[in-house]
């Protein structure tokens, strides 16, 4: 599985800019490499398991994607 760079919506509202895609050292698990659009005192690079990335979610008893695709 592949992720499209881009700029994405988070459910929650906040933007992140997809970097690219890496592979876990240890589990060859394949994980997202994005960054915060936002002043965020934590991190400005944040990596997520691609599965997590791409799931759906619940929000008022509706499944939507966790991260949407918004703009290349």
């Amino acid at each position: 599985m592949k992720i499209k760079p881009g700029v994405y919506l988070h459910y929650k509202g906040k933007k992140y800019r997809v970097v690219g895609s890496a592979k876990h050292s240890e589990t060859m698990e394949d994980l997202v490499v994005y960054e915060t659009l936002y002043k965020n005192k934590l991190s400005k690079l944040w990596v997520r398991p691609l599965k997590m990335f791409k799931q759906k979610v619940m929000v008022d008893g509706k499944a939507v994607p966790r991260f949407k695709l918004v703009s290349k």
